[in-house]
């Protein structure tokens, strides 16, 4: 049987949506705990809507370099399986965060050029994952770490491998999922604004017909990665 791409759909924030993208194949459901993003959710709402999810979704939370005392909040009332830190976290943090926490944790490494790539290096030996998305430009107003709809040049990471299981995220959508999984070699993909009406307003046949687009295609084998 061959593997298809798995799909993280990030950002989720109400209840037909999280229904939608669990029904519909999601291997990861993401919520945001940023409250500058549009997409941010209390935890008490987060845990009411991660509990809607089917066992088999790993329900991930996205922090922007959070503190202990948000992240223990946090936990407390969402039942999270993997953390996402999507800010200026170093390996030492990433480690430590790990550590206190006893959870599998995810590291986004913001891309605008090949050095960013490798950076990614310093983050093997304390990441369970990364992700590659795309590093907003300077001058961009109201940018968020992700979820800007921008997308970068993905063959900066054709043909490489990392000792880690990996996601490409930043501006995929539908009409262009199948190319960027045929010039990144991608097997598991991360969409946010890629399936909304607006700016954290998610768009549950959107949901559908972005993972009925992933199924299309076949994965790449990578470490860590089981498909479902």
């Amino acid at each position: 049987m061959t593997a298809m791409v798995e799909v993280k759909i990030c950002g989720l924030n109400d209840g037909a949506s999280v229904v939608a993208a669990g029904a519909a194949g999601a291997r990861f459901a993401g919520f945001v705990f940023y409250p500058p993003s549009p997409r941010s959710l209390k935890p008490e709402a987060a845990g009411a809507l991660a509990r809607l999810l089917p066992q088999r979704v790993q329900r991930v939370g996205l922090f922007v370099d959070a503190d202990d005392a948000t992240l223990a909040a946090t936990l407390a009332q969402v039942p999270l399986d993997l953390l996402q830190l999507h800010g200026h976290e170093t390996p030492v943090r990433v480690a430590e965060i790990k550590a206190h926490f006893a959870l599998p944790v995810m590291k986004a490494i913001a891309v605008g050029g090949a050095a960013d790539i490798d950076a990614a290096a310093e983050y093997l030996n304390v990441a369970d994952w990364l992700l590659f998305d795309a590093r907003p430009p300077r001058d961009m107003k109201g940018a968020l770490p992700g979820g800007n709809a921008l997308s970068f040049d993905w063959r900066l990471i054709a043909g490489r491998s990392w000792s880690r299981p990996w996601m490409l995220s930043g501006g995929l959508n539908t009409g262009n999922l199948a190319e960027a999984v045929r010039v990144s070699g991608a097997a598991v993909v991360d969409v946010s604004s890629g399936v909304e009406d607006r700016p954290g307003v998610k768009n549950p046949d959107r949901i559908r017909a972005f993972l009925d687009a992933a199924r299309a295609l076949p994965a790449a084998a990578q470490p860590g990665i089981s498909h479902q």
